[in-house]
């Protein structure tokens, strides 16, 4: 497997995942989550971990005005 066919598992400050190139620097805004492996691997790892896909900011107010 080539370094352009492994891909990591990025996530930014709203707690949004996605898929990035392993061999490209990550975009600003974004940090490695620490999984890394093939596309598929990747994708499968997000479609387990991320199960609300609201954005960090929404969940924190809605459980604001929960309380």
């Amino acid at each position: 497997m080539s370094t352009h066919d492994q891909y990591l598992v990025v996530i930014n400050h709203e707690e949004q995942y996605s898929v990035w190139f392993a061999d490209r620097e990550i975009p600003a805004g974004w940090r490695a989550e620490g999984t890394s492996g093939s596309r598929e691997e990747c994708l499968d790892h997000i479609e387990r971990v991320w199960t609300d896909m609201r954005p960090l900011s929404l969940r924190q107010r809605m459980a604001g005005q929960a309380s």
